[in-house]
């Protein structure tokens, strides 16, 4: 199986062309809605913990699951557009996403509501890794990196905003079930302009799909060192990201911060500053050059972390902005280099990266609270430097070009 990019098909399309502007805004939908449904469960992890008498570690598995789901489902999803088309699976995953949504707003019990928070994130597999793939078919590869950008903008949009609402519709109606309802609609409603404004594929063609031939590419790509070093990249930093913000609610909650429940629900908008991240650094890196972006972004995610460690709440708040940046830099840059390097099957390169990412979000999201359970944010907060630490050794010594 490869990605079919026939020569003979119409040019790529670049920054400023017809087709270009219609591709970033539907795809903008689809991660706003991606992530809004994924990590609804994030601000609710006090009230979790409250309604079921559970630990904050165990508590976030109603994100990690979903997490997990995701990284099991991404090659899957990934050789069905290979079969059916990019457009095709990506509504078809978040017509089920949606519905699963509104169904874990109902579950009467943590278990049911854990089995039907992995469904959904096994029917967002379909979006992330076959969202990627269609840029890098589409876009010219030098002007992929600041369109990746604009695609992780609408996760970090979705990001922030999803979890306002279910933060406001939480605090407001007092049930966390109203807040994932009102999420999943949302959703809905996204969906609806996802399908209305993304065009059809110009420069793929589907293609059989045979597992040999799946086999056959996950081996090559995970064969080269460079790819390796780039999934390693989008797990470690994603570890990071995912950590920080499962538990800071926690630490804002409680003395000495002890802030309103509503209040600590608008950290979040710290998303907006990853929307305009994103994009610049997706454009940074076609100029000077992926590697120098990544190390810069990995040391100011550090930085961010150690200003968390103060009792003053404004420059925690200021630190949490660092790691965000840090994190919005790196990823659309490591994605972009995994769809430049992948000359065949992309989706299932793009897969392998999204994969690596989505099993850092659930091991660094779990094993955080692990060390917040034993010792407290100090111990999150070391956690995350040797996360951060590992991302910048993996990094150093790959070269841009």
């Amino acid at each position: 199986m490869s990605t079919t990019v026939d020569p003979a098909l119409p040019a790529a399309l670049r920054r400023g062309e017809p087709g270009f502007r219609p591709i970033a805004i539907g795809l903008f939908f689809a991660g706003f809605t991606t992530f809004a449904l994924l990590y609804a469960t994030q601000p609710l992890l006090p009230a979790l913990v409250d309604a079921y008498g559970i630990t904050p570690g165990t508590a976030s598995l109603a994100v990690s699951v979903s997490t997990a789901a995701v990284a099991i489902g991404i090659i899957p999803a990934s050789a069905l557009s290979e079969r059916w088309g990019r457009r095709p699976v990506m509504i078809g995953s978040l017509v089920a996403a949606v519905v699963l949504g509104l169904a874990a707003a109902g579950a009467p019990g943590f278990g049911l509501l854990l089995v039907l928070r992995g469904l959904e994130g096994l029917a967002l597999a379909g979006l992330p890794a076959v969202g990627m793939a269609y840029l890098a078919d589409e876009i010219d590869g030098r002007h992929l990196g600041g369109a990746m950008g604009l695609y992780v903008a609408g996760n970090s949009v979705g990001g922030f905003g999803g979890r306002i609402v279910v933060s406001a519709l939480a605090d407001l109606t007092g049930s966390w079930r109203w807040a994932l309802a009102g999420i999943a609609l949302l959703s809905a409603a996204c969906l609806v302009a996802f399908v209305l404004v993304l065009p059809a594929s110009r420069r793929f063609r589907p293609g059989a799909v045979g597992a040999r031939a799946l086999l056959g590419e996950v081996r090559a790509h995970l064969r080269d060192p460079v790819m390796r070093r780039l999934f390693a990249v989008g797990l470690l930093v994603m570890g990071v990201f995912v950590c920080a913000y499962n538990y800071v609610t926690f630490l804002l909650l409680a003395p000495p911060f002890a802030l309103p429940p509503l209040v600590v629900g608008f950290v979040f908008v710290l998303y907006a500053v990853g929307t305009a991240t994103s994009a610049r650094a997706g454009r940074l890196a076609d100029r000077v050059g992926a590697r120098p972006v990544l190390i810069g972004a990995a040391g100011l995610a550090a930085l961010g972390a150690l200003a968390m460690l103060t009792s003053w709440v404004a420059v925690v708040i200021a630190g949490l902005v660092l790691l965000t940046v840090g994190f919005f830099a790196a990823h659309p840059v490591a994605s972009a280099w995994v769809g430049r390097r992948a000359e065949q099957g992309r989706a299932v390169a793009s897969g392998l990266y999204l994969a690596a990412f989505y099993v850092g979000s659930s091991v660094g999201g779990t094993l955080g609270g692990v060390a917040y359970g034993l010792a407290g944010w100090p111990a999150t907060v070391a956690f995350m430097g040797v996360l951060l630490a590992l991302t910048v050794a993996v990094i150093w010594p790959l070269r841009s070009r």
